[in-house]
């Protein structure tokens, strides 16, 4: 039996912020911020209001709502799990999240072997 191996998660407090940010935005979307501004923020915006270009990567979907990454920020985080969580804070400047009093933030773990093995469709 092979089971599928997410590249992104969201915690339970992070599933019903969005869920929050959905009732008040309509459908969203996610895109793992790398840059200068925001730091590494996982950025929330309305579907359809960020451009994505043709090298970045879908990761997953966080309850319906895709969630993607720059070609050269996936080569840094590409052998972790993103776990998409919410603290208390401030957000991204273009975020969603902003002016709320929570922001998103991504935490990792490293893939097992196994997980590695499976997600490239190769015995560990």
């Amino acid at each position: 039996m092979t089971t599928s191996i997410d590249r992104v998660v969201a915690t339970p407090a992070a599933l019903d912020f969005i869920g929050e940010l959905r009732g008040r935005h309509g459908p969203l979307m996610f895109f793992q911020s790398g840059g200068c501004c925001d730091g590494s923020a996982p950025m929330c915006y309305a579907a359809g209001e960020f451009n994505l270009s043709e090298t970045d990567v879908y990761l997953g979907n966080l309850d319906g709502a895709p969630f993607y990454i720059g070609l050269e920020q996936f080569g840094y985080w590409e052998h972790t799990q993103l776990i998409i969580d919410v603290v208390a804070g401030n957000g991204g400047m273009f975020s969603l999240d902003n002016g709320t009093g929570r922001r998103f933030l991504t935490r990792s773990r490293l893939f097992s072997d196994d997980e590695w093995a499976r997600l490239h469709g190769t015995q560990p």
